[in-house]
Formats: C-alpha cells, sequence, structure tokens
C-alpha cells in the first residue's frame, strides 16, 4: 500500500500530506476495499487538456482524470491527474476554500476507483453523496 503527490509541469505544494493519506486510507477501508498503489498528479489545465484529448477523446478542461489499474485486483490502485487551474477556479465558483475542493476532487477520484460512476444523474447523486459523506471525515 502506498500513497504518493506528485507534481507534473507546476509548481504546488499540497498541505497536511500525511493527514490526507490516512483519511484516505480510512476512507477505503470504509468501502471494505483494500489500499493499494494510488499516484496523484497535480498538474495544469494544459496538461490535463492533453491527457483528456488523448486517452478519452473530449477536447474539455476537467478537473480529475482517473486511470483505474485496480480491475483485476482486490486492491485500490491508480493514477488520479487532478488540474490545480480547475480545483482553483472552482473553489471560487462554488463559493468554498482552495483546499475543500481540493479534497473534494481527491476522494472523488478515490471513488471513481472504488466503482462509483457520475455519468447519470442517479449516478452524479450518489458519487455527491459519497463524497459528502467522506469530506465529514477529514
Amino acid at each position: 500500500m502506498s500513497i504518493s503527490f506528485i507534481n507534473q509541469e507546476i509548481n504546488f505544494r499540497l498541505k497536511n500530506k500525511a493527514s490526507i493519506k490516512k483519511w484516505i486510507n480510512a476512507s477505503i477501508k470504509t468501502e471494505k476495499k483494500k489500499p493499494g498503489k494510488l499516484c496523484f498528479i497535480f498538474c495544469s489545465d494544459d496538461y490535463l487538456l492533453g491527457l483528456n484529448k488523448k486517452h478519452l477523446s473530449h477536447n474539455t478542461l476537467t478537473d480529475i482524470i482517473t486511470f483505474d489499474y485496480s480491475k483485476e485486483t482486490k486492491d485500490i490502485s491508480g493514477d488520479i491527474f487532478i488540474s490545480i487551474d480547475r480545483v482553483k477556479e472552482n473553489a471560487k465558483k462554488f463559493g468554498v476554500e482552495f483546499e475543500n475542493e481540493l479534497h473534494r476532487v481527491i476522494i472523488h477520484g478515490v471513488l471513481h476507483i472504488i466503482g462509483y460512476k457520475d455519468k447519470g444523474a442517479a449516478h452524479k447523486k450518489k458519487m455527491t453523496q459519497m463524497e459528502n459523506k467522506y469530506m465529514k471525515l477529514i
């Protein structure tokens, strides 16, 4: 089990890494899953847009792209790319603190790897409920 945080072509410093790792691990275990190898890659809008075009054929900005590597195992493993530019913009848009929005995006990525979806109204509603549940634990 390992959780890592890295930057890709940006200068960003994540605060409280140890407590965020504990929170992620506790959230995964609450879902009756086993933490595997998770890598959170913080990047720019431009970098994430490039990934979105290349891997998903989408020409749109997004705050997160998740690559799930745990399909064949019981461990929750994957790469979670997060645009710090989008998180900042969304924090302003939704009137929340940057750290709050970042934590929501982090747990959103973890929930995707666990198996939650957000396509369609019912899935989006469930995803938001789960995000809210785990946001209370941080």
